[in-house]
């Protein structure tokens, strides 16, 4: 026993004696530079980014200010400090716009959002946040050698988006035999089918919208059943025009006879 409180008081009085402990306790700005930066090379970043926020402000204006505040930035990047990277290097590319520097530090800016990127099933306003980072970013540095990689990830966050709307419209589809809100439903598939022209999901969206703009019709009121029996009409045109051989061509069709059947009594009247 005496032995290991023996050992513990030794490694507590070794790592008090420590470069970095010596240059946390220590008043000399340069010394604290120097372990900092000594940290971040031997991959140390949390301890790195501790020396580095202690001297920030002294070195303001001083020419090593720069590459200090690109090295605070990214101790906190490294470190998965997402929050405290993004800041830091948006005050650097800010700071510092003809830096060599700059163009990594606006690229790893809107990774800092990327990675704060929550599930589809959650707000998406870190996502939102992070696309127009690197669409801004895609524009300034249209030949930066980060450009595939912000490319893929704008497209990773983008499938979050189309994921979470289709969700929401299906999530209404789902509910309307208990809500009868077939407006809501076709509603929310529009919105989406407007915002991801070219998703994977378009096909399910088209036929779920077309289903609730049915259902909608041949259940309506007399006043307002002929219109919408148009409507649900040109949203199977629109459906067919595109997917003709789709899983779904047949319950469309179903659904068309039922339609016109309906639109018959309208023009007999007529």
């Amino acid at each position: 026993m005496n032995r290991l409180i023996y050992i513990v008081l030794v490694g507590l009085v070794l790592s008090s004696c420590s470069p970095y402990q010596k240059a946390i306790n220590s008043e000399d700005i340069a010394v604290k530079f120097k372990v900092g930066e000594d940290m971040y090379n031997k991959e140390k970043y949390m301890k790195a980014s501790r020396l580095f926020e202690q001297i920030m402000p002294q070195y303001r204006g001083k020419p090593q200010a720069e590459k200090l505040s690109f090295l605070h930035a990214d101790s906190y990047f490294k470190s998965k400090e997402y929050y405290l990277a993004g800041y830091q290097f948006d005050r650097f590319a800010a700071a510092y716009p003809k830096s060599e520097k700059a163009e990594e530090a606006e690229f790893l800016s809107a990774k800092s959002s990327y990675m704060l990127s929550p599930l589809y099933t959650k707000e998406q306003h870190a996502t939102k946040d992070a696309i127009e980072k690197f669409q801004l970013f895609i524009n300034a540095y249209p030949e930066s050698p980060f450009l595939e990689e912000a490319n893929k990830l704008v497209h990773e966050l983008d499938g979050k988006l189309e994921q979470k709307s289709f969700d929401i419209a299906y999530q209404y589809y789902k509910t309307v035999e208990y809500t009868r809100d077939y407006n809501a439903a076709i509603k929310a598939f529009d919105n989406f089918i407007f915002e991801f022209p070219g998703s994977k999901l378009r096909e399910t969206a088209l036929f779920y919208r077309l289903d609730s703009a049915y259902n909608l019709a041949i259940n309506s009121v007399e006043r307002k059943k002929e219109d919408r029996l148009v409507k649900a009409k040109t949203y199977y045109l629109s459906f067919v025009n595109k997917y003709t051989n789709s899983e779904y061509i047949d319950d469309t069709k179903n659904m068309l006879e039922n339609l016109e059947e309906e639109l018959k009594k309208y023009s007999t009247k007529s």
